[in-house]
């Protein structure tokens, strides 16, 4: 069974350039595309927040995962970045009549 994942990464302490953020989130993107699929989701922090951040939301095979986590590290490693945020879901899909107070 795939693994929903959600990678996270942010540049709030200012110490990439727009030029190397930008570099940064298309490896990242890049990285993600080649090794999990599908990708659900996409976001980025608002263009007037003081911070930088992104998120993706993906399935992974188990058989993908060591190798995207390591893809990660060597990214997060040549952007000089201490960590790339990974956090696994427990997905739960709720049926219409499962609501509270039915």
């Amino acid at each position: 069974m795939n693994k929903t994942v959600y990678i996270s990464i942010g540049n709030s302490d200012d110490k990439l350039t727009q030029r190397e953020w930008a570099g940064f989130v298309e490896e990242v993107r890049q990285g993600i595309r080649n090794l999990a699929y599908p990708m659900h989701g996409e976001w980025f922090s608002a263009n007037e927040s003081p911070y930088q951040n992104a998120c993706w939301c993906v399935e992974v095979r188990p058989v993908m995962v060591d190798r995207l986590k390591e893809r990660m590290g060597s990214i997060a490693k040549a952007y000089r970045q201490g960590s790339i945020a990974w956090a696994e879901a427990n997905t739960e899909f709720l049926a219409p009549e499962s609501g509270v107070g039915t």
